[in-house]
């Protein structure tokens, strides 16, 4: 018996690295899956299906059960086509994973409209295309469980990234919308801010530096299959971590008690005499509060 006996799972940019490894680990916990991706490089340039069929024909000879979509889903035609390959090929939609991106790191002072427009219409605008059919199913059969794809450089931020960290960190915020208006229906929302080395992120500074430290795609798919299965119960609107140098770990966002003015007329002085009860110190943030 698998995990996942008798779900089918949908995974965009799946036709290599982190969607590959989740693409073929739920395979063999026993998920029919939709394997999604555009192909080409990795700044969204070309298409090619064949990457998906390359995953979907190493499942098929495992014994497992898959088909290939090829679609862009930064459209919303893609999007609907990916749901309607599940629809079509296996009669479910039990899971997604919103996995595809692409990455045109440049500097904000540098940064053009173009990369700026097309890393978010794929990674934004792609999430919201691929869920939207497939959360409005989940709410008419029974649930599901929906995992989006966030990152470190979106929640905490990180150099040259201004327009990937934006598109992750409105992730992280449509995540929490979701887990919302999903609860009543049974239909679990995660959020994933993953750190792997894969051909997205090779020439990164700390990948060249330290490769050692960091995790393949077949040590993030893991955490992701819990996720998905019945092992994470009713667990819903959480972010999970997981990277080489700090393992698999909740991240949320902190909040002080507080100081509240107790009249009208506060003054902006009054932020530097309770600075205390207002901001984090530098102990409490290592003591686990961290910035994010």
């Amino acid at each position: 018996m698998g995990l996942l006996d008798g779900k089918v799972a949908l995974i965009t940019g799946a036709g290599g690295g982190l969607g590959e490894a989740y693409a073929r680990l739920f395979a063999r916990e026993g998920a029919a899956v939709v394997v999604n991706d555009l192909g080409g490089p990795r700044d969204g340039s070309g298409a090619d299906v064949s990457m998906a069929q390359k995953v979907v024909d190493a499942i098929l000879a495992e014994g497992g059960r898959a088909v290939a979509n090829g679609a862009d889903i930064s459209t919303l035609a893609g999007g609907r086509s990916v749901f309607d390959d599940a629809i079509k090929h296996f009669g479910r939609a039990d899971i997604l994973v919103n996995n595809a991106g692409i990455l045109l790191d440049q500097t904000f002072a540098k940064a053009t409209d173009a990369a700026w427009d097309k890393v978010l219409k794929v990674h934004l605008k792609g999430t919201f295309c691929v869920t939207q059919p497939v959360f409005r199913w989940m709410r008419e059969n029974g649930g599901g469980v929906i995992v989006n794809t966030s990152s470190t450089s979106g929640l905490i931020g990180n150099f040259g990234q201004s327009n990937y960290g934006a598109a992750k960190g409105g992730i992280w915020g449509l995540s929490n919308v979701l887990a919302i208006e999903g609860r009543k229906y049974n239909i679990r929302i995660w959020t994933l801010a993953p750190g792997a080395l894969t051909r997205m992120t090779a020439d990164l500074p700390r990948y060249i530096e330290n490769p050692s430290a960091a995790l393949g795609p077949d040590g993030i798919a893991p955490a992701v299959l819990y996720m998905v299965s019945d092992l994470s119960g009713d667990q819903t609107g959480k972010t999970l971590g997981v990277s080489g140098p700090r393992g698999v770990r909740e991240m949320r966002m902190m909040e002080k008690p507080g100081w509240k003015p107790p009249h009208a007329g506060w003054k902006a002085e009054d932020i530097l005499e309770h600075a205390k009860e207002i901001f984090f110190t530098e102990e409490e943030i290592k003591m686990g509060a961290r910035r994010f």
